[in-house]
């Protein structure tokens, strides 16, 4: 694992921070949840508005996050769980904090997993291909790759990924695996930058769309969305505000069709809040995301 600085908890730097502020409009002595508390971004500009009169429960389902946020947030109003975001009723329930007044999730990856070296979240990294949140949950995407058939992988691949070329790319995979079986990042990617032609008109790099595939394949990420977006409504107080942070199509349609069907949440956002041109200019990672909000209404 690449360790950040010394002197450093973390190398991420939070998307939409005063915009998550505002949006579930921290305030002193409120209870807040950071169900993705990630670096701790967030999860410290929320502790910091709620003051010692308040608390910020921060979950997330990477142990090593939830060990970085204990050491960047110590001496803040925060409790720190591991935990499933879809989880965070019976959490909040366990630790005596129902109702909350405001709930986020940030859906990306940060900047500390893709440093890490072991969990293969970057295209450059020698370790293995990993992509789990949680090393002791799952399978591993390698043997993801080893497992399926031809035509499991490459719908994986298009359903996830959106990716046109998934019927080559599941090809290839499947004749080198009789010799050469792909087990890290950096040999998938180098495979998928031969197979899959860049765009004259994006600059995205070739390898994306698969691993983010291959990542919410090993994950089961657009269950967990839906199934927390759907729940985490029931534990908010009236007039609570629940804000998630999303950073592709599939993720954001899922957001968005929960929040419009739910009844127990008004949609505060007719259309998504975007990064501005300044917040991408110094935070490239942002330039995708999208922010939604919500509000919990008497049924």
């Amino acid at each position: 694992m690449t360790e950040p600085p010394a002197n450093q908890t973390t190398a991420h730097v939070p998307v939409f921070p005063q915009e998550i502020v505002d949006a579930l409009q921290a305030a002193p002595g409120q209870t807040l949840v950071d169900g993705t508390c990630g670096g701790g971004g967030h999860t410290e500009l929320l502790a910091n508005c709620v003051g010692g009169t308040g608390v910020v429960l921060g979950v997330d389902r990477d142990p090593a996050a939830v060990e970085r946020c204990a050491l960047r947030l110590s001496g803040l109003p925060v409790k720190l769980v591991v935990g499933n975001f879809a989880d965070i009723p019976e959490i909040v329930q366990s630790v005596g904090l129902v109702p909350v007044d405001g709930i986020c999730l940030d859906l990306g990856l940060s900047s500390d997993q893709l440093a890490d070296d072991e969990r293969g979240f970057s295209y450059h990294s020698e370790g293995p291909l990993d992509l789990r949140f949680d090393r002791d949950q799952g399978s591993p995407a390698w043997k993801l790759l080893d497992r399926l058939s031809e035509k499991h992988l490459a719908d994986l691949i298009y359903q996830y990924g959106e990716e046109r070329y998934s019927r080559r790319i599941a090809r290839e995979i499947v004749s080198r695996r009789r010799q050469q079986p792909v087990r890290t990042a950096e040999q998938l990617a180098g495979l998928l930058r031969r197979v899959v032609p860049r765009s004259k008109h994006h600059s995205i790099d070739p390898a994306t769309r698969t691993f983010q595939a291959l990542r919410i394949a090993v994950n089961d990420e657009l269950k967990w969305i839906e199934v927390a977006v759907r729940r985490l409504p029931g534990i908010l107080a009236i007039g609570g505000r629940l804000a998630v942070i999303s950073f592709h199509s599939l993720e954001d349609r899922i957001v968005k069709n929960t929040f419009r069907d739910h009844p127990q949440l008004k949609v505060i956002t007719r259309k998504t809040i975007r990064p501005t041109a300044e917040e991408v200019a110094a935070n490239p990672r942002s330039r995708s995301a999208r922010l939604r909000i919500a509000e919990r209404v008497d049924e």
